[in-house]
């Protein structure tokens, strides 16, 4: 059995970070923030996606300025405004134990997820950390579940994808695999 983590929302709780580092993003560009119920919703989704709909033009400069701002304040403060979900490292050992291999499957640039998972002591549970690059490649979930499985030769029909939005379940089933959701709901 093959087991693909979703990280944000599904292994870390990352809200104060997250919304943080887009009220940055929107005071930095002159903009007043929504309320903070409102933010909640694009944790997970591609950045510029987010900003695409946060923003009241869809002007790509303005987008990646957004998204460049998220960013510097992520680097350093919101990458670890974060935790963990109680009872994550039982039932990621359990699951090894069981022998399923996991993975991250993360729309959250490679870079960011590995400093996430290692910061967090997570790295051991998992196979490989897969996500998006800096410059939006495979933040789509249905790119990235397709380049995983490809890459590390899983076939679908024994893999599931564990995640807490509908980007993840679009994604598992664009590419055959079981959609699974954490903590009982799945968010739109």
């Amino acid at each position: 059995m093959n087991v693909l983590f979703d990280l944000d929302g599904t292994l870390t709780d990352p809200r104060e970070g997250i919304i943080a580092c887009f009220k940055h993003a929107l005071h930095g560009l002159g903009y007043c923030p929504p309320p903070d119920s409102d933010l909640e919703r694009y944790i997970g989704p591609p950045l510029q996606e987010c900003f695409a709909s946060l923003l009241p033009s869809e002007s790509p400069e303005q987008i990646d300025t957004a998204v460049d701002l998220y960013r510097q304040r992520f680097s350093t403060d919101g990458i670890f405004e974060n935790e963990v979900y109680p009872g994550i490292h039982d039932a990621l050992a359990e699951l090894r134990t069981g022998g399923a291999s996991i993975y991250i499957a993360t729309s959250k640039p490679c870079v960011f997820a590995q400093r996430i998972v290692d910061h967090f002591g997570l790295r051991s549970y998992f196979q490989m950390i897969y996500g998006s690059e800096l410059d939006g490649t495979r933040s789509n979930k249905s790119e990235l579940i397709a380049h995983i499985l490809a890459k590390e030769s899983i076939p679908p029909r024994s893999t599931f994808m564990v995640g807490d939005r509908a980007h993840d379940v679009i994604g598992a089933k664009a590419n055959g695999v079981f959609p699974r959701c954490a903590l009982g709901l799945w968010h739109t």
